[in-house]
Formats: C-alpha cells, sequence, structure tokens
C-alpha cells in the first residue's frame, strides 16, 4: 500500500503548480467534491497564491455540480456524478464561470461508505481543462482511509494539473 501523501508533499505540489501557471500568466479556478475544498486550501498554503489562484467551488452535492460549476443533469443521471464525463464538465465549468485558462475538478469516493458497483470506495476522477486544449480526465482508485483518499486525490490533481499545464506551455511555446 502506498503512504499516504503528507502535507510536505501536498505543499511542493501546490508550489510547482504555481510557478508553472506563473511562468505562463495564466490563472486556475478549482471545482472540488470528494476533498472538499483541500485542493484549494494547499494551493493558498503558498505565500503569493493570489496571482495565479482565482478561487475554487466546493460542489459536494450533485446540485452544486449542476448549480455551481454547470454540469448538466442529464450527464450525473447516465454516468454518475463519479465518472469521467462529470469531471470533465465540472473542470470546464469553473474554468467558464472564473474565466481562467486553467479549470482542475475531483469528484470520488472518499469512504468509508458510498461505494457503488464497479466503483469501490477511494475511486477518484480527476479533470483539467486548459483553455485551448482538450480536457484530460484521469482516475485512481486509492486504498487509504478517508483522510488518506483525500490527500491522495488532491496530490493527484495538482500533479496532474501542472503536467497539463507544462504540456500547454510547452505546445504553445
Amino acid at each position: 500500500m502506498l503512504s499516504t501523501p503528507t502535507e510536505a508533499e501536498l505543499e511542493l505540489a501546490g508550489a510547482r503548480l504555481g510557478d508553472a501557471l506563473l511562468e505562463h500568466g495564466w490563472k486556475l479556478a478549482t471545482a472540488e467534491s470528494s476533498t472538499g475544498g483541500l485542493i484549494g486550501h494547499v494551493i493558498t498554503l503558498v505565500p503569493g497564491a493570489s496571482r495565479y489562484y482565482v478561487g475554487g467551488v466546493i460542489s459536494y452535492s450533485n446540485l452544486a455540480k449542476e448549480v455551481e460549476v454547470h454540469v448538466p443533469h442529464e450527464l450525473i443521471v447516465e454516468h454518475g456524478a463519479v465518472s469521467a464525463e462529470v469531471a470533465a464538465a465540472m473542470a470546464e465549468g469553473v474554468r467558464e464561470r472564473f474565466r481562467t485558462e486553467v479549470g482542475t475538478s475531483v469528484t470520488g469516493i472518499a469512504g468509508p461508505e458510498g461505494a457503488t458497483e464497479g466503483k469501490p470506495v477511494g475511486t477518484h476522477w480527476v479533470g483539467v481543462a486548459v483553455r485551448g486544449h482538450p480536457t484530460r480526465t484521469e482516475q485512481r482508485v486509492f486504498i487509504h482511509d478517508r483522510e488518506g483518499n483525500k490527500a491522495a486525490a488532491a496530490l493527484l490533481a495538482l500533479e496532474l494539473t501542472r503536467d497539463e499545464v507544462v504540456a500547454a506551455i510547452g505546445v504553445e511555446g
């Protein structure tokens, strides 16, 4: 079993993402479900994060996903809230809502309850929407306790977002 990410690891990932955003003068917004604001917390541990982090939405319920980041109700019904389609819609929706170059989302089942057929506890989807580029989604199934699953999902979101920003900068640079 992989160890739960530490706060220091999370903070380093947040700082690295911030550096990548600053390099291109881009802004980021987040839509968080299962992480409950942890990604925003980690990003704002870095002094000066306001230069690249606009803010975020904790869209914990399906209703919040629909109202706050404009995820179509039909998408949730058809694919479930924990899906690639919803993660992508959340990332695109928060990017549009906050008028940023990058939107990042996470939706998942932190546990210990909430598992469904085909979606065990620990299942998380991350979405990253970079304006002008295809939205990327990635799934992981973590095997920690609730807090560990949230930390692991937040770390994945930070690292995947940095990777997408660096890749987009390389394409545009």
